[in-house]
């Protein structure tokens, strides 16, 4: 009987407990942590500091290569730490890894830094702005009290994408390297995505493959967590309506979550410049937060399920 199914509905498990558990794994052992050190270090090779417009070909394609050799040795890593682990008798193979996977998944984390914004909140509209900095890159110090509770939302559904469904289908797809892989090419968007300058450095061509990568691996992930959003409640509207409510945000991928959420929770999501989710939706409340992060722990529990179901049936047809 071929165990691998086991091993990686038994891996799944291990990571989603851990997470429950104990959380984020110290800075000093975070894979995702190395990751960033590697992206900024290698920031400072190639990001011009200020436009070079004749050099843009060159700069972006210094760009695609440092992507590109970070990401040969984050697959290179985690292909050799499946390859032992499959070594190993089922269940302790399992358990190794479900301990590698857990890095790539943020469920808790994000849960509770949500729920923390609107402690902060609680206590003074400046808290609430800082606790909400943590968590965004956009300026925070002018936000509104609905503001902020808006960027919360918009956050912990464009997170639940990047940090929970997306490496979840790619360990389904390609195992623990296909999830490392997608975890790398979504923390380089997020240090070097920029459509110009940030932290002192020109990203409009330096960045452009990192962000390019990022939206194609992201494709698939960011609509599956709509659609696990519209599941729940599919008779509140149409996923017609859905797929016009994403299209208002300039990202082909992240307005796909964050509608879902908006029309979901009824309310209204806005980025002040940049786009407005359901304006006929209400304004964000202090239980609309915790409505959110109870949506996104459903969208979880349903994901799981379709994660096991798709591995056994996979191996079911290979056996035929």
């Amino acid at each position: 009987m071929d165990t691998l199914p086991m091993v990686l509905c038994g891996a799944l498990c291990v990571a989603l407990l851990l997470d429950h558990v104990w959380g984020e794994p110290p800075v000093r052992w975070h894979p995702v942590v190395w990751m960033g050190r590697y992206l900024h270090a290698a920031a400072g090779w190639f990001a011009p500091v200020q436009d070079n417009a004749p050099e843009t070909k060159r700069v972006f394609w210094q760009g695609a290569l440092y992507w590109s050799v970070g990401a040969l040795v984050v697959c290179t890593i985690f292909v050799l730490i499946e390859h032992l682990a499959l070594q190993l008798p089922w269940a302790l193979a399992a358990i190794l890894l479900g301990l590698a996977l857990k890095p790539l998944l943020s469920m808790a984390m994000l849960c509770n830094e949500v729920a923390a914004v609107e402690e902060a909140l609680s206590l003074s509209l400046q808290l609430g702005r800082e606790r909400l900095s943590r968590l965004v890159s956009r300026p925070t110090q002018d936000l509104s009290e609905t503001q902020v509770r808006e960027a919360a939302i918009e956050t912990l559904a464009e997170n639940l994408n990047d940090s929970v469904v997306s490496p979840l289908l790619w360990f389904v797809i390609g195992g623990l390297p296909a999830a490392a892989l997608y975890r790398f090419a979504n923390t380089a968007d997020a240090m070097w995505g920029y459509p110009g300058m940030h932290g002192g450095r020109d990203w409009q061509w330096a960045g452009k493959w990192a962000a390019r990568a990022d939206d194609v691996l992201s494709w698939p992930g960011a609509r599956l967590t709509a659609l696990l959003v519209w599941c729940w409640h599919a008779k509140a509207f149409s996923w017609e309506t859905l797929r016009e409510q994403a299209r208002q945000t300039p990202s082909p991928n992240s307005g796909w979550p964050m509608a879902a959420f908006a029309l979901t929770l009824g309310v209204q999501l806005s980025k002040p410049g940049a786009y407005t989710l359901h304006p006929g939706g209400q304004v964000v409340q202090r239980r609309h937060l915790a409505a959110a992060i109870s949506l996104a722990r459903k969208v979880l529990f349903a994901g799981v399920l379709i994660a096991l179901a798709a591995i056994f049936l996979v191996a079911m047809l290979r056996q035929q």
